[in-house]
């Protein structure tokens, strides 16, 4: 299957609609960050999804089903994974996220980040 420049998506030139929302109830851990994320795509599997995420300060429970490229624009957070062990991400850091992770987001400085998601289906028996 041949794809041209018009398959290209260029999200400079795209209108997308920024999605507002607090955490779930089941999620949250302090504070009540209000977040917003702005899918510029997602492929037609579903399964590939690239969009700009950003929140307030608060910290909540995480629990990846995914692989989460993320490329921090501004603030800054700390992730912590189920053992304890924390990392610091500020402006500037770029990292994967892999599938499996569980833990803990801390928002520090409102933070907001470049994100590209890849969520695997699971292995069919």
């Amino acid at each position: 299957m041949n794809k041209y420049i018009s398959d290209i998506t260029l999200f400079s030139g795209q209108s997308t609609e920024v999605e507002s929302y607090y955490l779930a109830d089941e999620k949250h851990i302090t504070g009540n960050p209000l977040q917003s994320v702005q899918n510029h795509f997602e492929s037609p599997c579903k399964q590939f999804n690239v969009g700009i995420w950003q929140s307030e300060a608060g910290s909540w429970n995480v629990n990846y089903s995914e692989y989460e490229y993320c490329d921090i624009l501004e603030g800054s957070s700390m992730i912590t994974d189920s053992q304890g062990k924390s990392l610091t991400v500020k402006a500037g850091d770029k990292f994967v996220i892999p599938v499996g992770f569980i833990g803990t987001w801390e928002v520090i400085e409102h933070c907001k980040k470049i994100y590209v998601m890849f969520e695997q289906q699971p292995a069919q028996t």
